[in-house]
């Protein structure tokens, strides 16, 4: 068979339907307009999310008998109090541990090269002291280029915060717009879209119950790992408490490799306070108790309705959109492949004889 009989027979299988020809177009546009105008439409993406998110409370609220536009209110103040403490309390404790640790690191260096220069002494059969004189060469190189984007990061903190500020103020306008006018919004979206719409609103009614209980279970579990891990490194009197919490939070977002990540400088920031003593090893154990807990009780009990992906195109798809997108990329890779699946299972395809003869077979 010609190629050009294979893209016919394809065209003809899997794009007879009008629908599913007007879906793709969709598809393509709205990833071409993310990946190319992401960072212009970057405060409007935010606030779709958000809004998307807080729907869900409102709707809560309204079960309860409460007027809608009192309920839109309440969740905007609540929305609102939230990022106000976010942005004045925890990230300024964050930023200032963040930049304290930079000071210390060229001390914390040195400790940590005379342990590692003792090494061959106690295990001369496994490493020798060239060895390791090269190993701790390539670790300063390294380290040295992370405090290096570590002090261009806070040069460039002055347009960076004056963008943050503009978000600070579009964000939340935008939030409440769409909450107030989600109806209206959504009926004139609807309206551009053909009045035959069977797969599309299959797909639509299949991923927004799972994306919408995603979101809010992400949201939560970052809540929950972070503070927990905050109160149980300060019960130890950890150094870094705060940033070390928010970190561990937001490695939650990347299934598998974020746990894996930010273990690093848990451990290492307790060994150089504690060194290699009981308080070190209690510490540690706390620590993987609230991971444990995290995989083993939070995760099922959030996400009771878990997406069926194998872990390989979980990671890939943490990879693929991640590298596309960024943050917000690896915050919804999850969901992204799960829709993708969703639609190769359910986009619709011509049957013709062959097919049907293979089939009676």
């Amino acid at each position: 068979m010609a190629m050009k009989d294979v893209a016919r027979y394809w065209a003809q299988r899997y794009f007879s339907d009008e629908e599913a020809v007007i879906f793709f177009l969709m598809l393509v546009g709205g990833f071409s307009i993310v990946i190319f105008m992401g960072a212009m439409l970057a405060p409007f993406l935010a606030s779709v999310v958000l809004a998307y998110l807080l729907a869900g409370i409102v709707r809560k609220l309204e079960e309860i008998h409460i007027p809608f536009k009192l309920a839109v209110v309440i969740v905007f103040l609540l929305f609102v109090s939230l990022l106000s403490a976010l942005v004045l309390v925890v990230f300024p404790i964050a930023w200032r541990q963040l930049m304290a640790l930079t000071d210390e690191l060229p001390g914390m260096l040195s400790a940590g090269q005379r342990l590692l220069l003792l090494l061959p002494e106690q295990y001369p059969s496994l490493i020798s002291p060239e060895q390791m004189k090269e190993l701790i060469g390539v670790a300063a190189v390294e380290i040295g280029q992370i405090g290096q984007k570590l002090v261009s990061l806070s040069l460039a903190s002055v347009p960076n915060l004056f963008a943050l500020m503009i978000y600070l103020v579009l964000v939340p306008i935008l939030v409440f717009f769409l909450l107030k006018d989600r109806d209206l919004l959504i009926q004139w979206f609807v309206s551009h879209l053909p009045e035959k719409r069977v797969f599309m609103t299959g797909i639509w009614r299949e991923m927004d119950q799972q994306l919408a209980n995603y979101i809010r279970g992400k949201f939560i579990e970052i809540v929950i790992v972070g503070v927990a891990t905050y109160l149980g490194l300060i019960a130890f009197n950890v150094e870094y408490s705060a940033l070390l919490g928010l970190l561990v939070g937001l490695s939650v977002l990347v299934p598998y490799i974020g746990a894996a990540v930010v273990t690093v400088p848990v451990v290492l920031i307790g060994m150089f306070q504690f060194g290699l003593n009981d308080t070190f090893f209690y510490m540690l154990m706390v620590y993987g108790i609230i991971q444990a807990l995290d995989g083993n009780v939070l995760v099922p009990l959030l996400f009771s309705e878990a997406v069926n992906l194998h872990p390989v195109a979980i990671i890939v798809a943490v990879l693929a959109f991640g590298g596309v997108w960024g943050f917000w990329g690896i915050f919804f890779a999850i969901p992204l492949a799960t829709l993708l699946k969703a639609i190769l299972y359910a986009w619709p395809r011509a049957v013709d004889a062959t097919d049907s003869q293979a089939a009676a077979v």
